[in-house]
């Protein structure tokens, strides 16, 4: 069976729709928290991919993500063994920062809805043309420059990236997919959360837009699939308890 790693950062922020659709296609996911500690997965040799989740920080705020360094670099390590990686949100600004992005601190809240656009650079990738002319949620705190030479295969109504391909086996997402109506209710709940002002606005537009939410989410998850080959399973190593029983 094939076997996706995922790195959560926060404990409502999980894969959400995206789960049922890797499910039906017999891929399994195995998560690592941040939020309770967790270290993160040792080698890209046991997964067939990664995910990496939203957050509730900025990544340029080290002091609250501590794991950042960590977390670039086992992007990294999955891309020099060419097995797919996807960020989503905090996740994306991490895949953008391993690739020379500047990160920031500011605007802290990036929470909107906006209608997706490919770019000349995204004219034949799948997943830019999947979400071409369709509104999206926008959430994801702080923001990446991207560098020079780093074009982005989506943007938003005010060209502002939402969607990243640095490598053949990798992609950076702003915009959520994984998002349910639930989850964003459930941001509030979260300690010591900042949540944007208008998020009462983005819960009720979700639940007005659910089905073409979940219809965006089919889009994403067969692009992905198609152009990751998510559905191709890797030879693995297997993963070894040292606790003794």
């Amino acid at each position: 069976m094939k076997q996706m790693a995922v790195i959560q950062h926060t404990y409502t922020e999980f894969l959400g729709q995206l789960e049922a659709q890797l499910e039906k296609r017999e891929i399994g996911f195995s998560y690592y928290r941040m939020a309770v500690g967790d270290a993160m997965p040792s080698s890209a040799m046991h997964f067939d991919g990664l995910f990496v989740l939203g957050g509730s920080h900025p990544n340029a705020d080290r002091e609250a993500c501590p794991w950042l360094d960590d977390e670039m670099r086992l992007i990294g390590v999955y891309e020099k063994a060419k097995r797919p990686a996807v960020g989503i949100g905090f996740g994306g600004l991490s895949v953008a920062a391993v690739h020379g992005a500047e990160l920031s601190t500011e605007p802290f809240h990036n929470a909107y809805w906006t209608t997706a656009h490919a770019t000349e650079a995204g004219a034949e990738d799948q997943l830019a043309q999947a979400v071409d002319g369709r509104q999206v949620l926008v959430l994801y705190n702080g923001s990446a420059t991207l560098p020079e030479g780093l074009d982005p295969i989506v943007v938003d109504d005010e060209g502002k990236w939402l969607a990243i391909r640095p490598t053949e086996t990798t992609y950076g997402l702003l915009f959520r997919p994984e998002m349910k109506p639930g989850m964003l209710e459930d941001l509030v709940m979260e300690d010591d959360r900042e949540t944007p002002e208008n998020l009462g606005e983005l819960m009720s537009e979700a639940r007005n837009r659910w089905p073409d939410m979940q219809d965006v989410t089919d889009r994403v998850a067969v692009a992905l699939v198609s152009e990751l080959q998510l559905m191709q399973e890797r030879h693995k190593t297997p993963v070894f308890s040292l606790k003794v029983e």
